[in-house]
């Protein structure tokens, strides 16, 4: 199997195309999409960054600096890829993009300049269910799989929201959690640190690790079989939107 930095699950869009609407987040996870859907849209767009981009709080170079957004991801060194909300032009005729930002606070949202970015879309969405215990893989807005999933245990829960893929990762055969893992945007709301990294948040294999599939008894990431976690990396890359679900 080729590696995850080389499946990319999203397409290029022309400019011709992009969305010119400024759009508020819950709508933008729900545009076009039906009660027979789940709610969830055929397709995300993305912001593909071609140089590193400061994400602040308004559309306009004055206000407030948010983060600093690395043009590659740490890891694997995937370019990244954000989830666009929308997109609105400055008093100076400058365009911007909302965009999902990785990191705490969960769910957060900031502005970057389009200027050296590319857009693109993906059409896969995962849908967690911690009440549940699985995960439902969704294409076109249509569900087309369900994973039995282990999830976070009361004291350290799977982070409830929106978020999206920020990389994959293909482990070795001894790394906890192999064979690989898609490293998720939220962050782990009980543990401000753990194994030395931020608390983030993965769906990741069983490898070295364990558990019973069907139960909540992780530290907030969620587990799937060796099976599942090959054919999702086969389809889902960067930027693809995650909602976690009670």
């Amino acid at each position: 199997m080729t590696s995850p930095s080389t499946q990319r699950a999203w397409a290029v869009l022309p400019p011709t195309l992009a969305v010119v609407l400024t759009l508020s987040l819950g709508a933008a996870w729900t545009r076009g999409a039906s009660a027979s859907t789940g709610g969830v849209a055929p397709t995300q767009e993305l912001a593909l960054l071609w140089a590193p981009h400061t994400a602040r709080s308004a559309p306009s170079t004055r206000a407030v600096a948010l983060q600093r957004v690395r043009t590659h991801r740490p890891l694997t060194a995937e370019r990244t890829a954000l989830p666009v909300l929308g997109k609105t032009r400055d008093a100076g005729g400058e365009t911007w993009l909302k965009v999902m930002l990785p990191g705490r606070p969960n769910g957060h949202t900031g502005w970057i300049e389009s200027g050296k970015t590319t857009r693109a879309a993906t059409s896969w969405h995962l849908v967690v269910s911690t009440s549940q215990r699985q995960v439902t893989v969704y294409h076109r807005g249509r569900a087309v799989r369900t994973f039995e999933a282990i999830v976070g245990k009361p004291s350290t829960p799977t982070p409830i929201g929106r978020f999206f893929v920020e990389e994959a990762i293909q482990l070795r055969s001894g790394d906890v959690g192999a064979p690989f893992a898609l490293a998720l945007s939220a962050r782990s709301t009980v543990l401000q640190e753990f194994a030395g990294g931020p608390g983030q948040i993965a769906v990741h294999g069983l490898a070295n690790i364990g558990g019973v599939l069907g139960t909540a008894v992780s530290h907030g990431c969620v587990r799937l079989s060796g099976a599942a976690m090959r054919w999702l990396v086969a389809r889902i890359g960067p930027g693809a939107p995650v909602t976690v679900r009670r």
